[in-house]
């Protein structure tokens, strides 16, 4: 199973962004989404599981939680904006894996048998990080990270 995961696009999904995540099974979002139509979009590709970011803050984003745990290939994903809100210990609460963006840095990090994955920002540029993506290949319980730099 491929599970693309993008965050940060503040209102903008490049076609570049859109390419990388075609193959995708399923999408996390991990906030600061800027628009609901970036979700509808997400959502001709494949089912999107999304939470609000500290931008998200219209009406139609109300809607949308905080944090998110989804059960993909069976793995269970914590989908949150900032890491560094973190309040929980994934290892004793069975995640596999921690997704989040908000500081636009690109990251993979293994704690403890737990991923620790931002994908960057897929929106507008900030300073000079780069503008990515990211992939996780999940077989047989196994996760294999992958970051997608874009233009």
């Amino acid at each position: 199973m491929i599970i693309g995961v993008i965050s940060d696009t503040h209102g903008w999904l490049r076609d570049e962004a859109v390419s990388a995540l075609r193959e995708s099974a399923h999408i996390l979002h991990a906030g600061d989404i800027g628009s609901p139509e970036i979700l509808k979009n997400l959502a001709n590709i494949a089912p999107v599981t999304a939470i609000r970011g500290n931008i998200d803050t219209e009406m139609w984003a109300k809607q949308l939680p905080t944090t998110n745990v989804v059960e993909l290939a069976s793995v269970l994903f914590y989908v949150l904006h900032d890491a560094k809100v973190l309040d929980l210990n994934p290892v004793a609460a069975g995640f596999g894996a921690v997704i989040s963006g908000h500081s636009h840095v690109p990251k993979i990090e293994w704690r403890k048998d737990v991923l620790y994955f931002n994908p960057g920002s897929a929106g507008p540029r900030r300073f000079r990080l780069p503008i990515s993506v990211g992939r996780i290949k999940v077989e047989d319980g196994k996760l294999a990270p992958e970051l997608i730099t874009l233009g």
